[in-house]
């Protein structure tokens, strides 16, 4: 198959001109056309290639049959929307770093390639020089020992100039993101080769990929411009769970070395010029310090050609060969790049304007919010609430920040998700007021049904109840929830004084109908008996764990599972709705291959009976071509009484592994054999 490729640049700035230079010199790519905002722009910019087209737009590039692949050379904060356009007109995507402002929006534009079965990847162009392939080598070699030391810096002294796209907030300025990026990049790839040093599997299992490893620990102090707020310069500790440390610096107002130092136990190397190398080809030297040698070994790495070329040649050829990412530069590299960069950020306190909760408004493939066409999502009716609920619930407890929630809620929006649960507790607010900015910018409040919780201990009293459901409301913005749920139960206070508290605030319209979360059976059914005898609504569904695998002791003070086969039939008997939390056994049926061993998790989900369902989930989900976690959820979902599993999805990408369970159809059978209640499937 060939591999020449019909490129569209989409921007004409300085680092376009470069990228379609260097496209003259591969061996693959074709510039077939250039889209800017201005027609004359575009016109100016295509009289240095000769046959290229000049689109005055940006929609008019990537509706142009020609092209088959984008090149974004826009401004940061315009990558992720343009990703998501490209991908939808069916065009391959090379993205200029960084992948996008923030890791939120990196997770969705990578989606958005994912289910549009184009290749996506970020431009660091110094991953396609041989010299960086030869680093790992080298590291992966053990001639250095045990890497315990990086320093790594990329920084340059600019004349500051108001509004101009280095310095500026609106531009996503700031040195960590033009240039940080780079040794957050190469950091990240050693602490990957070092851990790979002299294991086979492992090495096997990087050789399909390039290695990384994220940091467990950031921290980082910098100069903010007093004028524009972007970083002009900063430094950064990065710390890995092989013990490696990583120091970072980069700079837009300082002048650096811009090298790369990396320290063994038996040596160290030098890296002179590791980012902007002879860009035309052409060697290039690494010094390498053995311990105890009287001088350096000189190693010096041949260059066939323009390294934009390189890249530009190893992307059509990943085309013809139908990947969808790169081993030099995969998609998961490019996240984790991303949530990095985040981290350094925080670190130092920059948060650039169209992240903060006031400014947000839009989303981030810049139109308005609407379900897919092809939403997954099954529903079911809740008796007292007047839209149908979605099989899935998103918990909106870990949140912590807009653009995050942004992300997350949209996406489930999208898949057709209609239920988010909140509770007044979580994190200490910040949830609520997440989910009360986005239910009112995006303008969705009546297509959603909102739970709310309080009156968690120790305030777990009707008098709390009052005063955190009136705080809740204030922080949603929102005159009412759908379904209330006390997050736990208090015995010492009757069951008929929460029942009159909570039909007060029915009567108010301020809940629709409630619930309890964390309340045995019998005692819910009391406040029910004591509901009718007093001629008032009682309690509608229950929020209790239930899961494939069963809850060995309990996870919080006073959290309840009916997972027990006794509360199932008793649930089955009522049909009281059950909105299920820790629905996926926290994370016992994914992937825990090098997932650091939590105490928390082996007391409460592990015992022989859960390593079994485990097992066989697993060997269920083989057989029906999905994952084990996509078996746990399924399971939750095909009790014999109405279910809804509550998901908490950090990622885009565990939010499409959750989605998977609505496709897995379970019969009777694999539903008690799952739970060891038959032998045989």
């Amino acid at each position: 198959m060939s591999s020449s490729l019909n490129w569209g640049i989409l921007g004409t700035g300085r680092i376009a001109g470069i990228f379609a230079r260097a496209l003259a010199r591969s061996q693959t790519g074709k510039l077939a056309a250039v889209g800017s905002r201005s027609a004359d722009k575009a016109a100016a910019f295509v009289r240095e290639f000769p046959g290229a087209k000049a689109h005055g737009s940006y929609d008019a590039l990537l509706a142009d049959p020609s092209v088959q692949a984008i090149y974004i050379a826009t401004p940061h904060p315009d990558h992720a929307a343009w990703i998501i356009r490209a991908a939808e007109a069916g065009k391959h995507v090379l993205c200029e770093k960084p992948l996008a402002l923030n890791h939120p929006e990196a997770m969705v534009a990578a989606d958005a390639c994912r289910r549009h079965g184009v290749l996506l990847m970020e431009g660091f162009m110094y991953r396609f020089h041989p010299q960086t392939a030869k680093i790992v080598e080298l590291i992966q070699s053990g001639v250095l020992g045990t890497v315990g030391l990086v320093q790594a810096t990329f920084g340059f002294a600019a004349t500051y100039a108001p509004g101009h796209r280095k310095w500026a907030d609106h531009f996503g300025g700031g040195g960590i993101l033009d240039v940080g990026c780079y040794p957050v990049s190469l950091v990240r790839l050693i602490a990957g080769a070092a851990a790979t040093q002299g294991a086979p599997a492992q090495k096997e299992a990087a050789g399909r990929s390039w290695p990384f490893a994220e940091p467990t620990s950031v921290t980082g102090a910098g100069l903010l411009h007093p004028a524009e707020g972007t970083d002009s310069y900063a430094a950064a500790t990065f710390k890995f769970s092989s013990g490696l440390v990583a120091q970072l610096a980069c700079a837009i107002g300082l002048q650096q070395d811009n090298s790369v130092r990396i320290y063994g136990s038996a040596g160290w190397l030098h890296v002179p010029t590791p980012w902007i190398l002879n860009r035309d080809g052409g060697p290039s030297q690494l010094y390498l310090h053995k311990a105890g040698a009287s001088a350096p070994e000189e190693i010096t790495v041949a260059c066939p050609d323009n390294v934009y070329a390189l890249e530009a040649d190893a992307f059509a050829r990943a085309v013809a060969r139908g990947d969808r990412e790169l081993r030099e530069q995969s998609v998961a590299d490019s996240l984790g790049n991303m949530a990095a960069l985040d981290a350094w950020r925080a670190a130092i306190g920059l948060v650039y304007h169209d992240e903060q909760s006031e400014h947000d408004k839009q989303t981030i493939a810049r139109r308005p919010l609407a379900k897919r066409a092809d939403a997954p999502m099954t529903y079911l009716p809740v008796p007292g609430l007047t839209l149908p609920v979605s099989r899935l619930v998103l918990g909106a407890d870990y949140q912590k920040t807009m653009p995050h929630a942004v992300a997350i809620f949209d996406d489930y929006f999208e898949r057709g998700g209609n239920t988010i649960d909140t509770a007044h507790i979580y994190g200490g607010g910040v949830m609520e007021k997440h989910l009360g900015w986005w239910l009112r910018h995006r303008g969705v409040r009546e297509q959603m049904v909102i739970i709310g919780k309080g009156g968690h201990t120790p305030w777990c009293t009707p008098e709390y109840i009052t005063e955190q459901l009136h705080e809740s409301l204030d922080r949603m913005q929102t005159g009412y929830v759908d379904l209330y749920f006390i997050h736990r139960d208090n015995p010492a206070v009757p069951v008929g004084e929460f029942v009159d508290v909570l039909n007060e605030h029915v009567q108010a319209g301020r809940i629709r109908i409630f619930g309890a979360s964390n309340w045995t059976l019998d005692r819910l059914a009391a406040a029910n008996r004591y509901a009718k005898r007093k001629g008032l609504q009682g309690f509608a569904a229950l929020s209790n764990q239930l899961s494939l695998a069963r809850m060995v002791a309990t996870q919080w003070a006073g959290s309840l599972s009916v997972g027990d086969a006794e509360s199932r039939k008793k649930l089955k008997k009522s049909q009281l709705p059950l909105f299920a939390w820790s629905a996926q056994g926290r994370g016992l049926f994914g992937d825990r291959t090098g997932k650091p061993v939590d105490p928390e998790f082996i007391r409460c989900w592990t015992s022989d009976d859960n390593t079994e369902r485990r097992n066989r989930a697993i060997a269920l989900a083989a057989k029906k071509g999905v994952s084990p976690t996509s078996v746990a959820v399924a399971y939750v979902l095909k009790q014999p009484f109405p279910t809804f599993a509550v998901i908490g999805p950090r990622t885009i990408a565990q939010m499409e592994s959750s989605f998977e369970a609505l496709k897995v159809d379970l019969t009777p059978r694999e539903v008690a054999w799952l739970n060891l209640e038959r032998a045989t499937p």
